[in-house]
């Protein structure tokens, strides 16, 4: 299985971290008897081989010996062999692997290397190894370019094969083949539609059934039961049923690789969540029928069919605008059982959700009452932060998180995020204001752990605006020595403190000149202008950070939107801001255009507009501050209220992800349609 392998100059290949010179030996360590270098080997290959799944030249010449290796009986792990080389051959196209050209160039030679050897996936799908059996299939409908065999063998294998999750997988491969070839009007895909619906009903079982109703409504859709929500749950029940009372438990140890730890964190069920998701995915805007069916899941007598639910329930409201009050209530009853996997799912959901999480509020605060050991998360580095319930109780706006906080602020250690929850409260959270003031007046002034004690507190008293808080903040920005640890860091939070308690602040106001020139500039501006209302000591300076703000990413968009907030005040700044809406990137114009909306008062057709329009289309980023000042500018915004309306009507989120990459998605489009109800709301708006 290895001849040949000394013949390749392996030195002058490459992968991720340089030269391949090492490959020979994983290859080999691939068919190991040690269970520990065989994994060690796999985690390799995809570490710096199949790097993020990229292909390098090494990859491709690791095929044909990945191929020789999957046909070897006494080689063990074949299945992960054979995964790898699906991997392989997905890199760089799509669904059905598509060859590409340029960038690509070597994934597509790595399919074509698979296509010529795809008579190996003939073989496989029959192997004595299960493993190999569940891995096989997907590769034979991929690179075996003929048909009527590939379906004459899912057929042959449907019917003979008594491992149920080797059933499932040929399921999904028989529905995987009818996508590839329906849109060429293949017969053999209406073929296999055809046996997709006959798998659908009795008198197969639950688990097969599901699988196979998932496919059809990726590929036909209008095969789909009437009653489909009901007869997935009873299907769903029926196979968790048949699985006994299984536990959410992690499997047993094993070797310490990177193939070994995502083996052990999979889902206890995997099939399950496979299942579902599936079909979840397929029915995409069928919003309704999804929460019906995340319902009929979150009351499953199976932990393990309820935490499939919670996870998918995260995909749903990322992607999807729909009342959630109902599945978020019957999340927040999954805390009230002891299992562990699905209470920290539970969580990890509900934290997400801020004001969403309302429904569920009741369980979080009896969390947090009832265990206290969860109201602080002490991690093995990093500072500590707060655990999960009590971020999610107060990010939902309950006013029964303000007592709970209070107590741990009375505690020997103040979470770094605890300042990051308290915008959400409110004026709920005002009584703690004179605790976080006390905190602070305690923080060293030259710590090595000042910047970590001191944000939090600051980012809390910012978002309450607590005037009595100026000496203690004057003091830390005074009396903070050079060269300290992320001193301009706490320098710009302090600035910000300042600047939210306004005219109250006066005392600030000779540190706050003194601070103009520096990297903390602009936010000193800002503070400076929210306690003096003197345009004239802040415009000089914001004008010149619209074109020399390189200096840090985010500084000239940030001296636009105080500019556009200084209004009229800031007419000389008008001609710095024209020209920045023609240039930089859609954050810096989108913010430029508004700041002359706003400083005008007129939406200048010919430049602004086109602008706003543009941004808000192509670049959703920017959609919640284009809304904004439409709000500020009141019926002044008209000629931009059809996009908002349009916002309210959508039933996508702006920033549709349920990948899961934004944790505040859903935070931040929900208060993009506040911000468009309260723009439309008044005088004009519709």
């Amino acid at each position: 299985m290895f001849r040949g392998i000394d013949e390749v100059d392996w030195a002058s290949l490459r992968h991720a971290y340089g030269s391949a010179e090492d490959v020979p030996g994983l290859l080999r360590g691939l068919a190991s008897a040690d269970q520990a270098e065989r994994e060690t080997a796999l985690d390799r290959m995809y570490g710096a081989v199949h790097h993020q799944g990229g292909v390098y030249d090494s990859t491709l010449a690791c095929v044909p010996f990945l191929l020789a290796l999957a046909v070897r009986e006494e080689v063990r792990d074949r299945a992960g062999v054979v995964e790898l080389l699906v991997s392989i051959g997905g890199a760089g196209g799509g669904e059905f692997d598509g060859d590409g050209g340029g960038a690509d160039d070597l994934a597509a030679q790595a399919r074509a290397a698979l296509r010529a050897g795809a008579e190996v996936f003939e073989l496989l799908v029959g192997d004595a190894d299960a493993g190999v059996r569940r891995a096989a299939p997907a590769a034979l409908v991929r690179y075996l370019d003929r048909p009527a065999r590939v379906l004459a063998l899912l057929r042959e294998r449907i019917t003979v094969e008594r491992d149920d999750r080797v059933l499932l997988t040929l399921t999904e491969s028989l529905g995987l083949f009818a996508r590839r070839h329906l849109p060429a009007g293949d017969c053999h895909a209406a073929e296999a539609v055809g046996l997709l619906a006959a798998l659908s009903g009795p008198p197969y079982g639950p688990g097969l059934r599901l699988a196979a109703l998932g496919q059809l409504a990726q590929c036909a859709p209008e095969l789909l039961p009437a009653d489909l929500v009901p007869t997935v749950v009873r299907l769903l029940r029926d196979r968790s049923g048949q699985r006994g009372c299984e536990r959410l438990a992690l499997d047993g140890p094993g070797a310490d690789t990177l193939a070994g730890r995502l083996r052990r964190l999979r889902p206890s069920d995997e099939e399950g969540s496979r299942l579902l998701r599936t079909l979840h995915s397929a029915l995409g805007g069928r919003v309704a029928d999804r929460v019906a069916l995340l319902c009929g899941q979150l009351t499953s007598p199976d932990p393990l069919d309820r935490c499939n639910a919670v996870w998918m329930s995260a995909g749903l409201f990322r992607e999807w605008r729909t009342d959630v009050v109902e599945p978020v209530a019957l999340i927040g009853a999954q805390l009230g059982v002891g299992e562990g996997r699905l209470h920290d799912a539970v969580v990890a959901v509900l934290v997400e959700l801020f004001e969403l999480a309302l429904p569920a509020s009741d369980h979080l605060h009896a969390l947090v009452t009832g265990r206290r050991e969860l109201r602080v998360r002490h991690g093995e580095r990093g500072a500590p932060t707060l655990g999960g319930p009590l971020k999610a109780l107060a990010r939902a706006g309950d006013a029964r998180a303000t007592p709970v906080l209070a107590e741990v602020l009375a505690g020997p250690v103040v979470p770094h995020d605890l300042g990051l929850v308290i915008p959400h409260l409110g004026r709920a959270a005002a009584p703690l204001a004179p605790a976080l003031r006390r905190r602070l007046a305690r923080v060293p002034l030259g710590g090595p752990d000042t910047h970590e004690r001191a944000v939090p507190l600051l980012s809390a008293l910012t978002a309450l605006g607590d005037a009595d808080s100026v000496p203690s903040v004057l003091r830390l920005l005074r009396g903070m020595p050079d060269g300290l640890r992320l001193r301009g860091a706490v320098a710009e939070a302090a600035v910000r403190a300042l600047g939210a308690m306004g005219s109250a602040a006066h005392e600030a106001i000779t540190d706050l000149r003194g601070l103009l020139e520096t990297d903390c500039g602009v936010a000193a501006a800002d503070a400076l202008w929210s306690v003096t209302g003197e345009a004239d000591a802040v415009v000089p300076l914001l004008l010149r950070e619209l074109t020399d703000g390189g200096r840090a990413r985010y500084r000239p968009s940030a001296a636009a939107d105080v500019l556009g907030r200084l209004g009229p005040a800031a007419r000389t700044a008008l001609p710095a801001l024209r020209r920045m809406t023609c240039s930089g990137e859609a954050s810096e114009r989108a913010a430029a255009a508004c700041a002359v909306w706003r400083i005008t008062g007129e939406p200048e057709q010919e430049q602004v507009l086109p602008v706003l329009r543009a941004a808000w289309t192509e670049h959703p980023r920017t959609r919640t501050t284009i809304a904004g000042c439409v709000s500020a500018l009141g019926p002044t915004g008209a000629p931009l209220h059809d996009l908002l309306r349009a916002e309210l009507t959508s039933p996508r989120r702006h920033r549709a992800d349920s990948g899961g990459c934004d944790s505040h998605g859903i935070h931040e489009d929900e208060g993009l349609l506040r911000v468009c109800r309260g723009a439309l709301s008044r005088e004009g708006g519709g």
